[in-house]
């Protein structure tokens, strides 16, 4: 059986990305490259999945960027 997962791709102050997956709690990982980041995000999703029973299935609906005055 076949599950896609949504990834949230960021990248920190040091150059670094950084993935989560907001269906699996505690499931992320971050690396130098995009294609090494992916590679280890699906073995973090794999990981999570061994460990993890159920998986809440929340409707993916988009990223908004909004702006505060700081």
């Amino acid at each position: 059986m076949t599950k896609e997962f949504n990834v949230v791709i960021e990248r920190d102050e040091e150059g670094y990305y950084v993935a989560s997956v907001p269906e699996l709690q505690g499931c992320h990982t971050q690396a130098k490259s995009l294609d090494k980041l992916m590679e280890r995000i699906r073995e973090a999703i794999e990981l999570c999945l061994e460990m993890e029973g159920d998986i809440v299935s929340n409707e993916f609906i988009g990223v908004q960027r909004i702006a505060v005055e700081v």
